[in-house]
């Protein structure tokens, strides 16, 4: 069984996840959103106090609020970086996006090291984490599906009550609409949904409360 811990960061108010087997002691960073030293010393505790060993980094997608901290991570716990490539494109702009919100970025650029495509599985010791292609916040959008513990990551496609903007590069609102209600609606309507903001919803409330989504 799969346990997640949400720790919400300075940046965009973004949400970054530790997915984790309390069993087995391994775990997934999911869009590492720290800026602050705090930030990085919270995550770095809980990783000590639970005994976890990295064995994962994964961007839902490489929008500079998501992937700030992404470096930082790899070079920490040794870890590839995990994400869809035709968001390889945001990667190589890191400092360009940081300069587009007003944001200090150390870092020129994130390169992918795996390329996750819909379908892949990602292992955490005993659990399962499968890639759905989400695209429209942006082209390489993936969301993270757990069935057996029916939870789903889903960075900024799907919102309680809204979606994530189209309106950055790359952004496609028909493509995004289309995607969340071929991938993301038909999942069981108890699933959680675990969004790169906010607060968490159900596939079911959204199916039938978001008004982007009727």
């Amino acid at each position: 069984m799969l346990k997640v811990a949400k720790f919400g960061f300075y940046m965009f108010g973004i949400n970054t996840y530790v997915v984790y087997d309390p069993e087995a002691k391994e775990a997934a960073i999911i869009d590492p959103g720290m800026s602050r030293k705090e930030e990085f010393e919270a995550l770095e505790k809980f990783i000590e106090r639970e005994g976890l060993k990295v064995t994962h980094l994964i961007n839902t997608h490489l929008h500079i609020d998501h992937a700030i901290a992404d470096n930082w991570v790899k070079t920490r716990y040794n870890v590839p970086l995990e994400a869809h490539a035709d968001d390889a494109m945001l990667g190589e702009r890191i400092k360009q996006q940081a300069q587009m919100f007003g944001v200090r970025a150390e870092d020129v650029s994130v390169e992918i090291d795996r390329k996750l495509k819909e379908g892949d599985i990602v292992k955490i010791g005993s659990g399962e984490l499968k890639v759905l292609h989400v695209p429209g916040h942006s082209p390489g959008s993936v969301c993270l599906y757990d069935e057996a513990d029916g939870f789903v990551i889903v960075g900024d496609a799907l919102f309680e009550g809204s979606i994530g903007r189209t309106d950055l590069p790359g952004g496609n609102y028909r493509q995004l609409i289309d995607a969340i209600k071929g991938k993301l609606l038909t999942l069981p309507r108890d699933t959680a949904v675990f969004s790169g903001h906010g607060d968490p919803t159900t596939i079911g409330r959204e199916y039938d409360r978001n008004p982007y989504l009727v």
